[in-house]
């Protein structure tokens, strides 16, 4: 790790809650561990916590004491125990240590972290399965994942380059943005997809002879709607107001596709733009460009951001980023 202004380099890595991304983290830490960097985890319930163990992974025994010696510290817990972890940490931790999260909505966690003066940096690793708990953890879970870090007014610039520079040590690329566009972004490419995947798979029920036809198209639109209840609905209700839009503008798209249904030119030049589109997703990051680290590094991380561009690398001088060609 790299040291900036008065921060310690950091040499132990504290994770809170050993669920599905948790778990995946701390086996990621242990299994690409260089540096000196050692990752440990703690979980609130005592099976997880053994289970994580057996596995050979570094546990603590408290999680006060998991802050008190953590120069970072993720915090993996849904958005509705935040709050819990927050305050749990907030008279044991080092004034230096940093705190960071994996939580699927950002705003949310801003507001709530800066009512404890931390050194915070949002964050939010594009990585997950319809599975949860730590037995479908996996440290290939975050290999070459999109994992935004948050630069908001008051994010400590210190603290989100040392952030990053470990989210890149372990093989992701780090997605710069504030927390507003995050929470619009993910309402349309990630929320709004399980509610969409929910209410297909409603549409089904009750009806064998739909449920025995149903094959690929109906599986890969429905994965996530295995996932479990509690979580989709603190991470939708965790942004609400983003993802009611997007449903808002989702519900005119079909509306536009009900008259092209009877004129088959209109028909097919409306599946095609979907096609264009889909055909060249994932966009391709090929320019690469290296921003030295000074006053203007969060305006140009942030244009950066917004043009698809992610960071792969971060040193003492320089962060190197990469975008997709104009």
């Amino acid at each position: 790790m790299f040291k900036w202004l008065d921060r310690r380099v950091a040499a132990q890595v504290g994770v809170v809650g050993l669920g599905l991304l948790g778990g995946s983290l701390l086996r990621r830490l242990a299994a690409t561990a260089s540096g000196g960097i050692r990752g440990i985890g703690w979980d609130t319930d005592a099976d997880t916590r053994e289970r994580a163990g057996a596995a050979g992974l570094a546990v603590s025994a408290s999680l006060e004491e998991l802050a008190a010696n953590s120069d970072v510290l993720f915090v993996a817990v849904p958005l509705p125990e935040l709050s819990i972890v927050f305050t749990a940490i907030s008279g044991v931790a080092d004034p230096a240590m940093i705190v960071t999260d994996l939580t699927s909505v950002k705003q949310p966690v801003r507001d709530l972290a800066g009512a404890y003066g931390f050194a915070f940096v949002g964050g939010h690793p594009m990585a997950g399965t319809e599975e949860s708990g730590f037995t479908a953890s996996t440290p290939a879970l975050l290999a070459d994942a999109t994992w935004v870090l948050t630069l908001d007014e008051e994010t400590d610039m210190a603290a989100w380059l040392t952030v990053a520079a470990l989210v890149t040590s372990l093989g992701c690329r780090v997605i710069p943005c504030t927390s507003p566009e995050h929470d619009r972004a993910v309402a349309r490419v990630s929320h709004l997809p399980h509610v969409v995947a929910a209410a297909l798979t409603l549409g089904a029920a009750g009806d064998p002879l739909p449920l025995s036809l149903a094959a690929g198209s109906f599986r890969d639109a429905t994965r996530v709607a295995a996932t479990r209840a509690e979580l989709v609905a603190a991470m939708c209700g965790g942004n609400a107001a983003s993802l009611d839009a997007e449903l808002t503008a989702f519900a005119n798209r079909l509306r536009e596709s009900r008259p092209a249904l009877y004129e088959p030119e209109r028909l097919t030049a409306w599946f095609s733009a979907a096609e264009a589109v889909r055909k060249v997703w994932p966009p391709v990051a090929d320019v690469q460009t290296e921003l030295a680290v000074d006053g203007q590094l969060p305006e140009h991380l942030l244009v950066a951001g917004r043009a698809g561009g992610h960071v792969t690398a971060v040193t003492a001088e320089q962060v190197v980023i990469r975008t997709p060609m104009p």
